[in-house]
């Protein structure tokens, strides 16, 4: 049952992207770990961190086209997710230190004992195990969504109401993790770890598996995703972004489909959360930021909004063009970067897929159209379908007739 779900996630478009990912996934550590530095096909370690931040972000905005893209929820607080998946994880490694800490506690992290904290708080058991932490978090922001969105949706929250008040949450949780006494190291942060699993977390394999992590977790997540989207529940959730009410009243009770599908998105930003935490090397409050989860959505406009392999590709471009232009222009950087994204508003409205998806629909019908002004038969009875498109299937005339016949029009 498993496989036939997963097998409605394939098509052109999604076989040339799992194709490139597991190029990058077998190649970027091999690259690293295998070839000589001397050789110009190495992959220094830098660099893989770097594209492995870059996979977490990507499934980040996975996350955020899921639920803005395909069910009109626009989300203005994914960063809190995010954030909390990388808290947990970093609580996790933090308990790894052991001994190993500036002050050589079994126990409590430094900065426990810097604030003197005299115990373990309650909410730091277990994070001595790897099982733990990950449960923690997917069911940690899956909770607080679950929670967040109950109350929303059920109260018939949405448009720009909605995201205000999403906003309003990761910016409340910003406050609250700036406190010492939350125990979870206030404005610091969690930084300075060791090992993960038992292996040294500055070890070019290390670096090399997390990133293979990262690319793993994306392409499951993206399958998962486009099963979704293509199936029947994909197509009530695309009813509910474009008529929300006329959805209500066929039947359907909008709320928990917008339950489900928020809660999801919110425990895919934890999992993108907790393995950008290994590769960064620290998390403090300010990833809590709601500019950070702005700028999600500006990943996932670019890439184009509604096709999850362009919030893949906007999330990647745009960071790797937010890095060369701190390198090429640091003094005027902000200014480039904000050229791009209003040239792109602009330019692109549809994103980077879905322009191009669209120019590859009005090339198909041109050619057919060009076929058919030829004499080469007649005219096509469906319009032509761009890759990865579902084919539309007109109603025969038969069936026209008998619903014209059964609802007939009023005389004027």
């Amino acid at each position: 049952m498993m496989s036939s779900f997963l097998f409605r996630a394939m098509d052109a478009r999604a076989g040339v992207f799992l194709a490139i990912m597991a190029a990058v996934i077998i190649l970027v550590p091999a690259c690293n770990l295998f070839v000589p530095e001397s050789s110009a096909l190495h992959v220094p370690t830098y660099a893989v961190t770097l594209m492995g931040k870059y996979l977490t972000y990507a499934l980040l905005a996975l996350a955020v086209d899921l639920v803005w893209g395909y069910c009109g929820i626009l989300s203005l607080g994914h960063a809190a997710f995010f954030a909390l998946g990388g808290y947990a994880m970093g609580m996790y490694l933090m308990r790894q230190i052991g001994t190993r800490g500036v002050y050589g506690d079994p126990i409590l992290p430094d900065f426990m004992v810097f604030l003197n904290w005299q115990e373990l708080p309650w909410y730091w058991y277990g994070f001595d195990m790897f099982w733990f932490a990950a449960l923690m978090v997917v069911l940690v922001p899956g909770l607080l969504a679950f929670v967040f969105g109950w109350f929303a949706f059920r109260s018939r929250v949405t448009g720009v109401y909605l995201s205000i008040i999403t906003q309003a949450l990761t910016y409340a949780l910003l406050l609250a993790f700036f406190r010492n006494d939350m125990g979870f190291g206030g404005n610091n942060g969690l930084t300075d770890f060791k090992d993960i699993l038992g292996f040294d977390i500055q070890a070019d394999t290390t670096r090399a598996g997390l990133f293979a992590a990262s690319g793993i977790a994306l392409v499951i997540c993206f399958l998962i995703c486009r099963s979704i989207t293509r199936s029947k529940l994909g197509k009530v959730l695309v009813a509910v972004r474009d008529a929300e009410s006329r959805t209500r009243f066929l039947g359907y009770r909008v709320e928990h489909y917008k339950l489900f599908v928020w809660t999801l998105s919110a425990m895919m930003a934890g999992v993108a959360g907790a393995l950008y935490v290994p590769q960064v090397g620290i998390i403090n409050p300010g990833e809590f930021a709601p500019a950070n989860s702005i700028e999600v959505v500006i990943w996932v406009a670019v890439g184009g909004r509604g096709t999850l392999v362009g919030a893949v590709l906007g999330a990647v471009l745009v960071n790797f063009a937010k890095t060369w232009f701190t390198a090429a222009l640091p003094d005027i950087w902000l200014f480039a970067l904000g050229g791009l994204f209003v040239f792109v508003t602009l330019f692109l409205p549809k994103g980077i897929v879905g322009t191009v998806s669209q120019g590859w629909t009005a090339l198909r019908q041109r050619k057919i159209s060009s076929d058919f002004g030829e004499g080469s038969g007649d005219p096509p009875t469906q319009p032509p379908q761009s890759p990865g498109a579902q084919a539309n299937v007109e109603k025969p005339a038969s069936a026209i007739s008998r619903a014209g016949a059964a609802h007939p029009q009023p005389a004027e």
